[in-house]
C-alpha cells in the first residue's frame, strides 16, 4: 500500500571503481554505477531505460542526462532525470535538477533549482492534440 515504486532498474551494465577517473562525456546504455570521478557530462544513450547511481566516493564535474539516477556522491552540473531522482543523505548537488518524481533523504545538499518535469505520456498527449488543431 505504502511501498516504493520499484520501476528504477537495478541493473548494473557498467560498474566505475574508486580509482577510476574520466576526463571527457560518458554515453552508456542499461546501468551505470560509480564509484570514481568524471570530469565531463554523462547521458544515457536512451535506447532503453537507465539508471546511474554514484556512491558517496563518487562525483560528476558536467551535466547528467539519464532516465533515473540514485546520488550519494556529488554533481556540479545540471541533473536532467525523466523518470526518478534518489538523493541520499551524503548527496551534493551544485546546479539545477530536472525530475520526472523525486525523492530527498534528510542531509541532502541542492545548490540550485528543482524544476518538475512533465510526464512523458502527457507531452506526447499535448503534443498530438496540438497537431491535430492546426
Amino acid at each position: 500500500m505504502f511501498g516504493r515504486d520499484s520501476k528504477t532498474t537495478t541493473r548494473i551494465d557498467i560498474l566505475l571503481g574508486k580509482s577510476a577517473r574520466i576526463h571527457g562525456d560518458v554515453e552508456f546504455s542499461g546501468g551505470l554505477h560509480l564509484e570514481g570521478q568524471v570530469l565531463g557530462n554523462v547521458r544515457s544513450d536512451g535506447d532503453e531505460p537507465s539508471t546511474l547511481s554514484v556512491s558517496d566516493t563518487g562525483s560528476i564535474e558536467g551535466s547528467v542526462v539519464v532516465d533515473n539516477v540514485v546520488l550519494n556522491g556529488a554533481v556540479k552540473g545540471d541533473i536532467r532525470a525523466t523518470g526518478r531522482v534518489v538523493l541520499g543523505a551524503q548527496a551534493k548537488v551544485h546546479g539545477n535538477v530536472y525530475y520526472g518524481v523525486i525523492e530527498t533523504a534528510l542531509g541532502a545538499e541542492i545548490r540550485g533549482k528543482l524544476m518538475s518535469l512533465p510526464p512523458a505520456s502527457a507531452a506526447v498527449t499535448d503534443t498530438a492534440d496540438s497537431k491535430s488543431a492546426t
